[in-house]
């Protein structure tokens, strides 16, 4: 049971970094502001418009989704566990296991979820951007 936990451990620490990693960024389009600044001179720009967002503080929701996601990820696995262990015949550790499991995957699962910018962060840069004269054409 307990080199389980130090497997899953080994395998959630490098998935929460590369969590981290994974950000997302505006793509521009290149009109004839861009191809006039360069790239190098959109790119500062989309940094701008990133700073200005965070300092708008818009994505303020995103660890209240993460806390939700591991709390219903607890739930359905302790649910999950308890009827595994009645069947096998301890359902009070069938419960404890399988909330335990569950909730690190919904840690996980909104972790990755949440590095992913909200359609609210998104609309104030592409506004930016566009007020700038640059057109967005998707994030990546």
């Amino acid at each position: 049971m307990k080199t389980c936990s130090f497997v899953a451990a080994g395998v959630a620490l490098p998935l929460l970094l590369l969590a981290g990693c994974a950000a997302s960024r505006p793509v521009l389009y290149p009109n004839s502001k861009l191809n006039q600044s360069g790239p190098a001179v959109g790119k500062l720009a989309v940094e701008d418009c990133q700073r200005k967002a965070a300092a708008a503080d818009i994505d303020s929701g995103q660890a209240a989704s993460v806390a939700k996601s591991t709390g219903v990820g607890a739930a359905v696995g302790a649910a999950t566990g308890a009827a595994v262990g009645a069947v096998l015949g301890n359902a009070g550790r069938g419960a404890a296991t399988g909330a335990a499991g569950g909730g690190a995957h919904g840690l996980i699962g909104g972790l990755f979820r949440s590095s992913e910018p909200s359609p609210l962060y998104k609309a104030y840069v592409d506004r930016c951007l566009r007020d700038q004269g640059y057109e967005v054409l998707g994030w990546k």
